[in-house]
């Protein structure tokens, strides 16, 4: 039985030097740690995309550039459906909104305090 490290046979796969962590650790960039949402207002840009496709001839507000836990998304979409009106989703650093609510979403997430543009 041939026993390989796994991450020795992942550096080989996508031809990454050997050596262990040491030796890749400084050349990975480190993702932005996730904080909530309300912690990151301003520092941050989201864009507000209306799309139609896939969706049965409906139309939905896609409000994307999030980053953050799904908790805190899930605070920001409920805060902006109570607002508005309307239903929607969140998951996946998207807010789902029903409808085409490009204009009032933008206002809102203006008053909230995030930086945000139509698309």
């Amino acid at each position: 039985m041939n026993n390989i490290d796994w991450k020795e046979a992942l550096g080989k796969a996508f031809n990454m030097p050997e050596g262990g962590d040491d030796a890749t650790a400084h050349d990975v960039e480190q993702p932005a740690p996730k904080a909530g949402a309300l912690q990151q207002q301003g520092s941050q840009r989201l864009d507000i995309v209306l799309e139609r496709k896939g969706r049965g001839g409906k139309q939905a507000t896609i409000v994307t550039g999030f980053v953050c836990d799904d908790e805190a998304l899930k605070q920001v979409a409920s805060q902006l459906k109570r607002t508005l009106g309307v239903g929607g989703s969140a998951r996946g650093g998207e807010i789902l909104i029903q409808g085409d609510f490009r204009q009032r979403v933008l206002d809102q997430l203006i008053a909230m305090g995030f930086k945000a543009r139509v698309i």
